[in-house]
């Protein structure tokens, strides 16, 4: 096959992707539908900050943009919750202080779009694929007005949801695509920095205001500001219908957010000026065409943005991609075979994960039994290292594969059940027949588990 590759989309994968292409000796293009954002100012609104944890970092690893990177990453130890009446409570995230990592997107798009060019690849900006032949890879763009037919040798879908490789795909013979959009919508917000540029809150943790039906959630910025993303129903009760005025806006604020409002004093022009904007999950197969082109991150299978995993799901795309490239070379039809094996079935599971945390942020962490199952939970990492971890830390701190992990929660399930119906367990682990009976369920929990494959998805 010819050493020449067409990508469509700039964004955080096509750009990683292209970087990881070039270091293999490809020659690369990539066909991005919007302007050079190193070069325009990007509109707020739809730049929720990224989560960034191991499968991310590893990524940027391969990329060699770790060093470069760190500076700007602010990690976030656990959750901080925000109650109505004003009172608040951290949650940590893991047993052994590990963190996730706020990341601006547009920052490390810039840098990601940089270092692709640094290495050879050509960007082409403000091209708009209208459509893709997937049985003769030719494209046709809309450049300025002016239609581009382009033929690909390989191609890459890195498009984003609504991707047009994607599109194209779902129009053939036997594929079996769908999409499925939240009844919630979000919002854009901002809290501000102090006098000082200080930060107002808590920096090191992702604020979570959660609120049965509705959240809104806060991670921090290295200028001291808190990126803020209200999710709420489009329809209903309480839903963004509902908010048409300021006073409504203000009203909302005063009794469900108070804290937070006080620390935004453009609450009012972020709201009315910033899009509400959608949330989608899609699902298709097969992900790829021969040996001729495949589907990665968001066009793959984009996700809600509840476990923080969208990004850090396409970034490990590419690093299966890679590993792949090492073991077969130059053969693409394996490698992309492959690959949709590999990663088929960890994209549904993330995004059936992204979606059961979403229920979580809203209203479960607010519920004292759920608070007392994450502390135990936490306990039985400390006593039984080798033999339990949750299922939140199997995704954020380790590259044990996303459909593993989703197939521990019915364990997890169980044993937390089984050992909650005793009673306290800080009182009960004092007493030696119930260590006894806690030690039978773990093992039993562990055996059942261990027929899972927890190998790192990206060897």
């Amino acid at each position: 096959m010819s050493r020449n590759v067409t990508i469509l989309g700039a964004g955080l994968v096509g750009s990683l992707l292209a970087i990881i292409l070039r270091k293999k000796g490809y020659e690369v293009s990539v066909y991005e539908r919007r302007t050079d954002m190193r070069k325009a100012s990007i509109s707020a609104g739809r730049s929720i900050n990224l989560a960034m944890s191991a499968r991310g970092w590893k990524a940027l690893d391969l990329a060699g943009l770790r060093q470069e990177m760190e500076p700007l990453a602010i990690p976030m130890y656990g959750r901080y919750l925000h109650q109505p009446d004003g009172q608040t409570a951290f949650q940590p995230y893991s047993r052994n202080n590990e963190a996730i990592y706020s990341v601006s997107r547009g920052e490390l798009n810039r840098k990601l779009m940089t270092l692709a060019e640094e290495h050879g690849a050509k960007i082409h900006f403000e091209h708009r694929c209208a459509h893709v032949d997937v049985a003769t890879n030719t494209l046709r763009f809309n450049h300025n007005g002016e239609e581009k037919t382009v033929h690909a040798d390989l191609l890459f879908g890195a498009d984003g949801a609504f991707s047009a490789l994607r599109n194209s795909y779902s129009h053939m013979d036997r594929v079996n695509s769908s999409q499925h959009y939240l009844e919630y919508g979000y919002k854009e917000l901002a809290i501000l920095p102090g006098n000082n540029g200080e930060w107002m809150m808590e920096k090191e943790a992702l604020h979570i205001w959660p609120r049965g039906k509705y959240m809104m959630i806060a991670l921090p910025n290295t200028d001291g500001t808190f990126t803020c993303t209200m999710f709420m129903p489009f329809e209903g009760e309480v839903s963004f219908e509902k908010l048409k005025t300021e006073a409504d806006v203000h009203q909302l604020f005063d009794t469900q957010f108070a804290d937070a409002k006080a620390l935004m004093p453009g609450l009012i022009e972020d709201f009315f000026t910033n899009p509400t904007s959608s949330l989608i999950t899609t699902h298709i197969f097969p992900w790829h065409y021969k040996d001729k082109s495949a589907l990665i991150g968001d066009a793959a299978h984009a996700i809600v943005p509840f476990y923080g995993q969208g990004m850090n799901a396409g970034f490990e795309d590419c690093t299966v991609l890679a590993s792949l490239m090492e073991t077969y070379g130059d053969d693409w039809a394996t490698i992309l075979k492959e690959y949709e094996r590999k990663r088929k079935p960890n994209g549904d599971a993330v995004a059936n994960l992204a979606l059961n945390n979403f229920t979580e942020m809203r209203d479960k962490v607010a519920d004292p039994k759920f608070l007392e199952r994450k502390k135990i939970e936490k306990e039985l990492g400390n006593r039984y290292p080798d033999r339990f971890i949750s299922v939140y830390e199997m995704v954020s701190f380790s590259h044990i594969p996303y459909n593993t992990a989703i197939q521990c929660i019915q364990a997890q399930d169980k044993l937390l059940e089984q050992i909650m119906k005793q009673g306290d367990y800080f009182v009960n682990i004092e007493n030696s027949s119930f260590c006894e009976s806690l030690g039978q369920w773990i093992t039993a929990y562990h055996a059942e588990v261990q027929q899972l494959d927890f190998g790192n998805e990206a060897r």
